[in-house]
């Protein structure tokens, strides 16, 4: 049985065909449409066709979205295309298609992708954190994508962050319209802002650079930056004890993280042993378009 993901984003849309062991056979890309809905639709709709012809197969479609589906409205919320807000966009495309699909967030396509078949394959429970641009996350138990009934499931990087020291308080202003959220913080503009308030003007991947040469200021910033990310996660930990916590996004690309922030989030964690997993992600860039797929589990019966 063949599945096709799709990985709708700001620039470009990723279409693969993957069948049930995991396997990519096709692969396209194409541009995104800027700003315009109505050539959204007819562009994924193009791509389905385009790898259906390809694998000669009509096939199951998932899509991965920047925001999520409100389960009041049913209309598309929180995409930074904002062309796609307030939209029907999942009947939209059903109805382009002729055909159920399934659509989730780009976050927990990644979480979903990891935990199928990626890093957190063969565990029970996996945290799928995304630490980029912005920060997301999503939730797995048993192989089976987490919702909620809010359609929220995951999102941590809209809660405050935990254990904040004076100089933390209030935080930075988030887009949300709250204060220090923990995006502010663990993003790669939250990093690069940190450091400028201390040293000067680098982005992320500088501060990395800076502080494998030696420089303090960027030493310290990266410091600052796993000890909040050691108190994010130890309160993940601490709702849902996950075996596994995989990290995605620009700034997993980090290898450090994966030994510091376990060293530090013991002290946080309510329990005299830390066994959770802190693990980079195997799929990397192709994990949402890859959990997209996944939306639709080997065991679901063809339409």
């Amino acid at each position: 049985m063949l599945r096709i993901g799709i990985d709708l984003g700001g620039s470009k849309i990723e279409g693969v065909v993957m069948d049930a062991s995991g396997a990519i056979l096709e692969r396209r890309r194409v541009a995104t449409p800027a700003g315009d809905y109505a050539a959204t639709l007819i562009a994924v709709t193009d791509l389905v066709r385009m790898l259906e012809d390809r694998c000669g197969e009509r096939c199951q479609v998932g899509i991965g979205t920047p925001g999520a589906l409100s389960p009041t409205s049913g209309l598309l919320r929180n995409a930074n295309s904002t062309c796609l807000n307030q939209r029907p966009l999942d009947r939209d495309l059903a109805a382009h298609l002729d055909r159920q699909i399934r659509i989730a967030n780009d976050a927990d396509c990644f979480a979903l992708s990891e935990a199928v078949d990626g890093a957190a394959r063969g565990a029970n429970s996996v945290f799928g954190v995304i630490i980029g641009t912005g920060t997301g996350g999503g939730l797995v138990i048993d192989g089976r994508l987490v919702k909620g009934p809010n359609a929220v499931a995951g999102e941590w990087g809209h809660n405050p962050l935990p254990w904040p020291s004076d100089a933390e308080r209030p935080g930075p202003a988030c887009y949300c319209g709250k204060y220090g959220c923990i995006e502010t913080f663990l993003s790669g503009p939250g990093l690069a802002r940190d450091y400028a308030g201390a040293a000067g003007t680098l982005s992320a991947e500088q501060i990395v650079q800076a502080a494998a040469a030696g420089d303090a200021a960027a030493e310290s910033c990266l410091q600052r930056y796993e000890d909040r990310m050691a108190r994010s996660l130890a309160c993940v930990i601490n709702i849902m004890d996950p075996e596994i916590i995989v990290l995605g996004g620009g700034l997993s690309a980090i290898e450090r993280l994966y030994r510091t922030v376990p060293q530090r989030w013991d002290r946080y964690v309510f329990s005299d042993v830390v066994s959770t997993r802190l693990l980079a992600p195997l799929h990397g860039d192709s994990s949402g378009v890859r959990g997209a797929a996944w939306l639709w589990p080997a065991d679901m019966p063809t339409q």
